[in-house]
């Protein structure tokens, strides 16, 4: 069921957003080339716990059922642009939804030339690096610890943020805005135009105060281990 959703420029529909993300996340997580489906895209992760990933941008009950009834290891992901609600009563058994409702979120991305992002909290140091398409900005504390990092992957004009968080020790000192200007600005200053991400519950509200939109809502399931079988 597709949802019709206002799509900021410089995507003119969300398919074309939901690209951009799954290519942009496979390069950020080194990932496999995702192979193109007929309701949507597979991604091969090959690790512990996220084999692989299956992308869904305009789900429907029967193509839920099948894909998540062929799986049969776990690790296997289910990512569909509806309310986790809506995706609950259409998966096989051995699936569930570890997370809240997500949101698919974009924004327009330039380079402002003078433009100074949030001060770094005394003490505290930032260090990025970029390579293979993948530009990485952590901040430290005082004491060395990592505070805060994230990630961002470039593929074209598209550029896909990745992996933001914040120590819970670190948070409301703005290095979540920090984190989030160094990658932006970085991807810009690469030629992205568009900037996409997936979203948590938690995430989403630092994204919107710095200009991101949602596109649509996200739901994330997982196959998880059959239950062990019990002998009397």
């Amino acid at each position: 069921m597709p949802f019709d959703y206002t799509v900021p420029a410089p995507f003119t529909h969300t398919s074309e957003a939901v690209r951009a993300w799954v290519h942009g996340w496979a390069v950020s997580r080194g990932a496999a080339v995702p192979s193109s489906r007929p309701w949507g895209f597979t991604v091969e992760i090959g690790l512990p716990g996220h084999a692989m990933s299956h992308v869904l941008p305009s789900p429907d009950e029967r193509t839920v059922r099948e894909i998540t009834g062929r799986a049969t290891g776990p690790g296997v992901w289910l990512k569909a642009l509806v309310p986790p609600t809506t995706l609950a009563p259409w998966l096989a058994p051995g699936w569930s939804l570890p997370g809240g409702p997500g949101a698919l979120m974009s924004t327009p991305l330039s380079v402002t030339p003078g433009h100074i992002g949030p001060a770094l909290p005394r003490g505290y140091q930032l260090h990025t690096r970029t390579g293979a398409g993948v530009t990485r900005a952590v901040v430290h504390s005082p004491d060395g610890a990592r505070a805060a990092r994230g990630r961002i992957a470039v593929t074209g004009s598209a550029a896909v943020v990745d992996q933001v968080e914040t120590g819970p020790a670190h948070r409301r000192r703005g290095l979540g805005r920090l984190i989030m200007h160094t990658l932006t600005a970085a991807a810009a200053g690469q030629g992205a135009t568009a900037g996409v991400l997936a979203a948590t519950p938690e995430g989403r509200a630092l994204y919107e105060t710095t200009g991101w939109v949602v596109l649509a809502p996200l739901a994330s399931a997982v196959r998880g281990p059959d239950p062990v079988e019990t002998r009397p």
